[in-house]
């Protein structure tokens, strides 16, 4: 069913069904009436198409979202259902794309075809071209996470440099003093993730600050992974007595691989990071963590994108969240080293 059919039993031309749809000319409350019975009887509803072409918006935002390895981790997931579940609140679908720089065909189609009205980034690099792709269109977006240089840009972001470093003086707080960070994996790092360098330059700074002896290590996305880390750091320096990750995907492995190790937590060993609240909560004990505010993020930067949306002169703003740490139990006093 289309236009033309509706304009043939509504005794009326396309372009006056047109404008009726649209709201663009006035049409007279008994035309439109008369268009509206007709659309009812019909059931007729507007393509996507068809609602950009006739108001200039698709009501569709798109979420450039790369996976970080080959699979999307359960925090990804957890930021991709939370836009999805912002943005229905103000009537938005949700276009995925998984592009990791301006040059993928994916992110191209979203721009070049007018397929969305705005796009949140996501997997933010402290160099993204994407990001600077979008600003040199002015195109309406927004990041989760921040570049080197967020000046004058949307975003929100996690202050991992401050998580990290509030790890890092609990665990010192707490007697520790040899102590291990577990990071994201190590391409990811090459490639200038931003979690991942300001996560390592938080646990660094706050380490000297301490004078703590440390280590830092990358690890991929896995529980394998995390397993095989473990037994790095133990082989490493055996008297480490404590880690901080960044990595939840890899938190199963670490702790499979410390029971193999016989290091009990938090009695022989703590463990603490930032990971989501809800996958600090799956693990045995539960882990002493900051939590990442995935669904707080996520709206927040679906907020932003629907402000700046609706309101094309607003100056730039963003939100930068440090969260607490929550106490669980999986960190105790350090043993003598």
């Amino acid at each position: 069913m289309n236009i033309g059919e509706i304009a043939r039993r509504a005794g009326v031309s396309r372009s006056t069904v047109s404008y009726a749809l649209s709201g663009k000319r006035p049409v007279s409350d008994d035309t439109r009436r008369k268009i509206q019975e007709v659309i009812d009887e019909l059931g007729y509803r507007p393509n996507a198409s068809a609602r950009a072409l006739a108001n200039g918006r698709t009501s569709t935002i798109g979420l450039v979202f790369p996976p970080a390895g080959n699979h999307y981790t359960g925090m990804q997931l957890d930021f991709i259902g939370s836009v999805v579940e912002a943005a229905a609140a103000y009537d938005y679908d949700v276009l995925l794309s998984p592009s990791g720089v301006d040059s993928d065909r994916s992110f191209q189609r979203l721009l070049g075809e007018r397929r969305v009205d705005g796009a949140i980034l996501m997997e933010i690099r402290l160099e993204d071209d994407r990001a600077d792709h979008l600003a040199e269109l002015d195109f309406p977006s927004v990041a989760i996470g921040r570049t080197a240089h967020p000046e004058g840009s949307w975003w929100v972001g996690l202050d991992h440099t401050a998580l990290t470093a509030a790890c890092v003086h609990h665990l010192a707080d707490l007697g520790h003093r040899r102590i291990a960070f577990v990071n994201r994996p190590e391409q990811l790092l090459r490639a200038g993730y931003e979690s991942a360098h300001r996560g390592l330059d938080g646990f660094t700074k706050a380490a000297a600050e301490r004078g703590l002896t440390v280590r830092t290590y990358c690890c991929g996305d896995d529980a394998a992974s995390g397993q095989t880390c473990v037994e790095r750091i133990l082989h490493d320096d055996p008297a480490t007595t404590a880690l901080v990750t960044l990595n939840e995907a890899a938190l199963g492995g670490l702790y499979r691989g410390l029971a193999r190790a016989g290091r009990h937590v938090p009695r022989d060993f703590s463990v603490t990071g930032v990971v989501a609240g809800r996958w600090a909560e799956t693990v045995t004990p539960q882990l002493t963590a900051a939590d990442v505010p995935a669904e707080e993020m996520g709206r927040l930067a679906v907020d932003l994108l629907v402000e700046r949306l609706d309101r094309p002169d607003a100056p730039p703003r963003h939100h930068l969240l440090t969260p607490p740490i929550s106490l669980r139990a999986s960190t105790g006093p350090g043993t003598a080293s």
